[in-house]
């Protein structure tokens, strides 16, 4: 083996703690980067997973929906007919129950009709 001098040896440790300390430096410089990327990474899928869940929930709401629905009261088939309400001014007589058959009023009616 050889044998180094004390100064070369000492310049030599020197520069094997400088190329260390070197390596060390670029290999956390290496680790921030990819932390970062991974921290971006991470916001990115947060950020898409946020907007997926604010499309489902607005998805499924018909009232946020803009795709042509119509809520407003739909119209019943006889609401343009001419000849509506036309009975309004009339009254109505009032039917009364009696529970003889003989002085009803259908009873009454049909004596008036038919008979009389």
């Amino acid at each position: 083996m050889m044998s180094l001098s004390p100064s070369l040896l000492s310049y030599l440790q020197d520069d094997d703690s400088d190329d260390e300390a070197e390596l060390k430096a670029e290999l956390e410089r290496i680790r921030a980067e990819r932390a970062a990327e991974a921290d971006k990474r991470a916001a990115e899928g947060e950020r898409k997973r946020q907007e997926a869940i604010r499309a489902e929930v607005l998805g499924g709401n018909p009232l946020v929906q803009a795709g042509g629905v119509d809520f407003g009261v739909k119209r019943r088939w006889d609401e343009d007919v001419v000849f509506k309400n036309q009975t309004r001014g009339e009254v109505k007589a009032t039917r009364r129950f009696i529970n003889d058959t003989v002085r009803s009023d259908f009873h009454r009616r049909f004596l008036e009709r038919y008979i009389r």
